[in-house]
């Protein structure tokens, strides 16, 4: 096959000269095993050129199937569109499925079958294994139901006629349920081929005079032989999403998740998130494909450090502990009741190797942790919060168990060795988990027990490196009216945090596992520096990088630096009203917020965090004679309302913080957005904990010189790149993006000019602070 031939995969009439060498250029590389780091801003067609070199790849052989994830629903979309498009000129199209969670995909929750506030996950799981049990087969096996996909099984345990059997039990014609009147429920449209509730097994098919609950829909999974009668002709384009598979395998009688997965074993292309590649429960559903005939596309790379920090960090709450503690005391204390009920424990522990005394020290054990944990939150509060008890902090606290720029034992592992456990009891607690739950299950203990996840992030707790992991104790203001409660519990909710700090050496595992692949971005650059922390200069493979300039009309945009000085903490001062007592650099802001607040249009600006969001917004209200929005910290229906106040009528100005919601992922197109402006470089706060661990880890990986760079203004950077993209989004947007601070401009001191993009570097055009406004007013003068 020659490089041309990838036009026949492109999905529109002719590429864009960055697009062509796009595809050329991660053909080439992923044939040797490397991979693509590719920049390009809105209207490069990163996506497009994605999945074109994807499925070249794949009908030449060299991959058997293509991974895309993406932590941005609205990507999501994107990619199953194109991929549809694509598909439009193929005559053997490639068979796609888009994923999502369990959550949005069982029936019985969304048909509200479910009694309120169960837990999907938990609940579905239960339900799965008790129908497994139901449905195990003793070497008769009847035919199994019609398929589209799977079903070609060889050596099955179950049997498809039980399965059968069970759905039909509860479906509303079955014997004796005509009381029901034919009753059954609707989900996503459709009807449900079974009735209203959760259905028992029949007696007959029992092991004892309490017959339990299963579900149908699992059922009918078995009774085909674990196939799916849901093929790639139901979606459009040989692409089955939610939209498609929800509805048709409901009305079929299949659960729709396992239409999903038997999907995932057919597809050519998968589209999902970043928890099914990285982390999370995700990644369990994709365990088998995770191999080196897999091309991966990641996109939104940007942001990959940060999301697969949180992917890889471990919390378990105070609560879920004392819970794992409640499960291992109803073991002892049933075991102890009776010597039968005591032979019945040893029955069912004997094969995990856990006598009675090792669930005894596991419960011993989470006792005191959960103690330690109150001893240390307590002490903090005391020493180190001006106000407490009387003044609670109405906000989330952390509370770091060792130096975070220290690789030091941390308090809560010395504090278990003063105490007596080392490293045996706590790489044990995974099995002895597993051991209680199961125990409890069998002998109808407990619904839900939890104490095996528990276990398992216990032990991960402890066997974690110190410089990767920082743990801390992690308190989240949630105030309680029960006046039983006291201390720290009564305004805060506490956990138990392993917070990752240092994702490059993950992602370097997680990426020599797969064959190849392509990570792309509107902000990468520095490419070095990102090749780095995303762990592809670990790899022994081919990386290669690409970096492209917006390619719409230059004539509708202007593109400035405002060179005022640096908007740091020191500089500015203290956010407040009183303007006499504002600094000098305070004063020439208010100047440029001016500048940009009364520009024509839909103005959005970004400010360092929204303590200052909320100053200058305060400020611009004053002073202006239009609307201004102030976005806060709040929930996504808050900022939905928000952005829909924004987009409607007049023009308006909103102010935000760059590190917030509205400055990335978010679609200003058309004339939802004129100007973007963002103030100041956005770091996090430097003093926390978690932050100071980061750049430690950072530091003691890359080097100390490196550690500031890398670990925290290289992101910021990217954050207010992503900010000023959200204008100009198609060839007839016109607008103007600004960036204001003298650390934008070239040669300044602490310059971050060399962390803009190539394109960028030679676009942006450097102002003073007097020169805005009129600037402003000359580029909008006739258009």
């Amino acid at each position: 096959m020659t490089d041309a031939a990838w036009e026949e995969y492109f999905g529109f009439d002719e590429p864009y000269q960055s697009q062509a060498d796009a595809v050329e250029t991660a053909i080439a590389t992923a044939r040797d095993g490397g991979y693509l780091a590719l920049e390009g801003p809105c209207g490069t067609g990163k996506t497009m050129a994605a999945l074109t070199a994807a499925a070249t790849l794949v009908r030449e052989d060299r991959f058997e199937r293509v991974l895309a994830v993406t932590p941005v629903k609205q990507q999501l979309a994107q990619f199953v569109d194109d991929l549809r498009t694509l598909n439009r000129g193929l005559e053997e199209p490639l068979a796609g499925v888009s994923l999502v969670g369990k959550r949005d995909l069982c029936p019985l929750a969304l048909g509200e079958i479910f009694p309120p506030k169960t837990g999907v996950q938990s609940r579905c799981e239960e339900l799965r294994e008790q129908t497994a049990d139901l449905v195990e087969g003793d070497g008769q096996r009847d035919p199994a139901g019609e398929v589209a996909l799977g079903g070609d099984v060889d050596d099955a345990w179950w049997d498809p006629g039980r399965g059968r059997d069970l759905a039909a039990h509860a479906r509303p014609d079955s014997g004796g349920q005509q009381a029901l009147g034919g009753r059954s429920f609707r989900v996503a449209g459709v009807d449900a081929p079974y009735r209203p509730e959760q259905p028992r097994a029949p007696e007959a098919m029992a092991d004892s005079d309490d017959p339990p609950l299963y579900c149908a829909f699992e059922a009918d999974w078995y009774a085909r032989n674990r196939g799916s009668p849901v093929g790639f002709d139901a979606g459009e384009g040989h692409v089955v999403a939610p939209e498609d598979y929800l509805p048709a395998a409901t009305e079929a009688g299949i659960c729709p998740h396992r239409a999903m997965t038997v999907a995932i074993d057919h597809a050519d292309v998968i589209v999902g998130n970043y928890n099914h590649l990285f982390g999370g429960g995700g990644r369990a559903l994709l365990e088998a494909i995770l191999d080196d005939r897999t091309f991966v596309i990641v996109d939104e790379a940007h942001r990959l450090e940060e999301r697969v920090r949180d992917l890889l960090s471990d919390r378990v709450g105070r609560q879920t502990l004392v819970q794992a503690r409640n499960d291992c005391h109803r073991i002892v204390t049933y075991a102890k009741s009776d010597p039968e009920q005591k032979r019945a424990v040893r029955r069912h522990c004997d094969p995990y190797d856990v006598p009675l005394d090792a669930i005894e020290r596991a419960r011993d054990f989470y006792d005191d942790l959960i103690g330690w944990i109150d001893d240390r939150a307590n002490a903090h509060l005391d020493r180190e919060v001006d106000g407490w008890p009387e003044d609670p902090p109405e906000e989330s606290i952390e509370i770091p168990l060792r130096d975070p720029e220290t690789a030091e034992r941390d308090d809560i592992t010395g504090r278990a060795a003063a105490e007596g456990y080392d490293g045996s009891d706590w790489r044990t607690l995974d099995t002895v988990g597993a051991a209680v739950e199961d125990t409890l299950r069998e002998l109808s203990l407990a619904r839900s027990p939890v104490v095996a996840a528990v276990g398992t992030i216990c032990r991960r707790y402890y066997e974690r490196d110190q410089i990767d992991v920082l743990r801390e104790i992690e308190l989240e203001y949630s105030p309680r009216s029960d006046d039983r409660v006291e201390g720290y519990r009564a305004h805060y909710t506490a956990g138990l945090v392993a917070y990752e700090t240092l994702p490059a050496e993950s992602l370097a595992r997680t990426f020599d596992e797969l064959g190849g692949g392509i990570l792309m971005s509107a902000t990468l650059s520095p490419l070095d520096v990102f090749a780095e922390v995303a762990g592809l200069d670990a790899l022994d493979r081919p990386i290669a990088t690409r970096s492209y300039p917006l390619r719409f009309p230059e004539a509708n945009r202007a593109s400035w630096i405002v060179d005022a000085p640096a908007y740091t903490a020191h500089n500015r001062g203290d956010p407040v009203a009183d303007e006499a007592a504002w600094s000098s650099t305070r004063d020439a802001y208010a100047q440029i917020l001016r500048a940009v607040g009364r520009s024509p249009g839909n103005a959005l600006i970004a400010m360092p965090n929204y303590r200052e969001a909320r100053w200058a917004g305060e400020y611009l209200q004053g002073v202006l004679d239009r609307a201004v929005l102030i976005d806060q910290s709040s929930s996504a229906r808050a900022t939905d309302e928000l952005k829909s106040e924004f987009f409607s009528g007049p023009g308006k100005v909103m102010v935000t913080s760059t590190r917030g919601t509205l400055t990335e992922g978010v679609d200003y197109d058309g004339s939802k957005l004129a100007t973007a402006a963002v103030v100041g470089i956005p770091l996090p706060n430097v003093g926390s904990p978690r932050v100071r661990a980061v750049k430690h880890a950072y530091g003691e990986r890359f080097g100390a010189d490196r550690a500031f760079e890398y670990a925290l203004t290289v992101p910021a950077v990217r954050r207010a790149r992503q900010a000023i993209g959200r204008v100009i989004r198609g060839p007839e947007e016109v607008g103007v993006r600004i960036l204001a601070g003298r650390r934008y401009v070239e040669g300044a001191r602490h310059s971050v000019h060399a962390y803009l993009s190539p394109g960028e570097r030679e676009e942006f055009v450097r102002m003073t602070p007097d020169f805005l406004a009129d600037q402003i007013a000359g580029f909008w003068d006739g258009r």
